[in-house]
């Protein structure tokens, strides 16, 4: 057996595998963001605001979410073997897989983004609003000293008015607003996932890759794009992806040693 095949194990060396894993965390990132809700964030913002505004934000609010994800993914290795993180990240895939699939068949072939366009700009008018508001209420009424709340909403705000002495007011308000609205998403989950074996900085990168180049195609064009492309194809598309990394890594769960 040469030295650039496999072992007499049928592992892949460490290179081609850390390489596979960059590569599949790209992907999987990509047919899962083009079209979502923190794409179409991006997309809308900067059609208001400056596109490297949009960017810097976007992709910094990502990039943290991807690095967190992916070490949280990396604590389950000290707690389940490494072959069976494996396998349950391809049972996990071939859920995401299967209800993509019902998800896309019942769509109609000229399903679009209009509905998730329009619950985006809506939910972006209301954090308007409510920013507005907060903003007239702290300059005619002081805020009471003693009152804390330790709740997700108030430790944001509190980490934004820190934050908006280094940062401006619209570049907290993207970030948060995309890292909230990345927060479970099927993304995230994958990215755990797939962070579960010994090439999780491989994963990590590929994601936080992946997330700039989305960002980047979001602020870009991102209106235009999502409005061109069909959702039933797209979701089809990331069905067929998620199918092929849940053999890959049953496949690889059999394999470990």
């Amino acid at each position: 057996m040469s030295a650039q095949g496999a072992d007499v194990d049928g592992n892949l060396p460490q290179s081609q595998s850390a390489l596979t894993s960059f590569f599949m965390a790209v992907s999987m990132v990509g047919v899962s963001e083009i079209g979502d809700k923190t794409f179409l964030i991006a997309a809308l913002m900067a059609m208001r605001h400056p596109r490297w505004l949009v960017f810097s934000a976007a992709s910094a609010s990502l990039a943290i979410m991807t690095i967190l994800s992916g070490l949280v993914g990396h604590t389950f290795v000290s707690i389940i073997s490494e072959r069976y993180t494996r396998f349950l990240a391809g049972i996990l895939f071939l859920v995401f897989g299967y209800k993509l699939t019902l998800e896309g068949l019942e769509m109609s072939k000229d399903a679009g983004v209009e509905d998730e366009l329009a619950e985006v700009e809506e939910e972006i008018a209301v954090h308007d609003l409510n920013t507005n508001m907060q903003d007239m209420e702290s300059g005619g009424i002081p805020e009471e000293k003693h009152s804390k709340r330790y709740d997700l909403k108030s430790v944001l705000k509190l980490l934004g008015q820190r934050l908006s002495i280094v940062f401006s007011p619209i570049w907290i308000q993207i970030f948060s607003m995309i890292f909230l609205g990345e927060f479970g998403d099927r993304s995230q989950i994958s990215i755990i996932a797939m962070a579960s074996d010994s090439d999780y900085w491989f994963v990590i990168i590929g994601a936080v890759v992946g997330h700039l180049l989305c960002s980047c195609v979001a602020v870009i064009g991102g209106r235009f794009l999502a409005s061109k492309i069909s959702m039933r194809t797209v979701t089809l598309g990331g069905a067929f992806s998620f199918f092929i990394f849940a053999v890959h890594y049953i496949y690889d769960a059999f394999n470990t040693v």
